[in-house]
């Protein structure tokens, strides 16, 4: 397979795969497969088998769980130089959840036998990707403690001091109140009335695809941290 200059910059971007070797990414880049998908495309379907992990270039998606009743719940928003499905290709089991684009979406597959055979081969990426998936499982326990013993106001400060850029929150046009509130566990009515309290109480500025801190002391204090 050709190596492109696309595909290196892809991998390159990834934090698995930035600290190796020039020659180890060539190697993984010769096998990779290049796929694209509209916005709101199914990419995986949690029940169905992958034997895949995938590395996003462009675009961004939500890894969701549904309930019986059709209610989604986010577990992740991937975005640019992020990889999923990486803990589902070393385990003999189903797709845990559903992978959909947001938008029009750029991603790099690499097949599971790929995969496992570098780490056989290469201790460092082995290394490398035992580091980022125990980062992911923290990031799973967080969410559980925030969802179970957190209340929403704390949950959405955390969330915008988290997701801030100097004093703003930029969205995404995908980042919708119901994306948000899938997010944080919540419906759409009960953060629009959260995000006026923290706005009366001058905490934040909400715009229409912005939220601007005007305090980030006591946003922090909301959060249970400081900054």
């Amino acid at each position: 397979m050709v190596v492109t200059d696309e595909v290196l910059r892809a991998l390159n971007a990834v934090p698995y795969f930035s600290e190796l070797d020039e020659s180890l990414v060539h190697l993984i880049a010769g096998q990779t497969i290049r796929r694209e998908y509209a916005a709101g495309q199914v990419v995986l379907v949690e029940g169905e088998p992958e034997d895949a992990v995938y590395i996003v270039q462009q675009g961004w998606l939500k890894a969701v769980k549904i309930s019986p009743d059709g209610r989604e719940h986010a577990l992740q928003f991937i975005g640019p130089g992020e990889v999923f499905n990486a803990i589902g290709i070393f385990v003999d089991a189903a797709n845990p959840a559903t992978v959909i684009t947001l938008e029009p979406t750029i991603a790099w597959m690499i097949p599971r036998d790929t995969i496992l055979r570098l780490l056989d081969t290469y201790p460092q990426l082995a290394r490398i990707v035992i580091r980022r998936l125990a980062g992911r499982v923290q990031q799973l326990v967080t969410m559980v403690e925030d969802l179970s013993l957190r209340s929403l106001e704390s949950r959405l400060a955390r969330y915008l001091i988290e997701q801030s850029s100097g004093e703003q929150v930029q969205r995404p046009r995908w980042a919708t109140q119901a994306e948000l509130a899938n997010r944080l566990g919540t419906v759409p009515d009960v953060l629009n009335r959260t995000l006026r309290n923290l706005e009366k109480e001058n905490l934040i500025a909400v715009k229409r695809h912005q939220i601007q801190i005007l305090d980030y002391a006591g946003l922090a204090a909301k959060a249970g941290y400081d900054r």
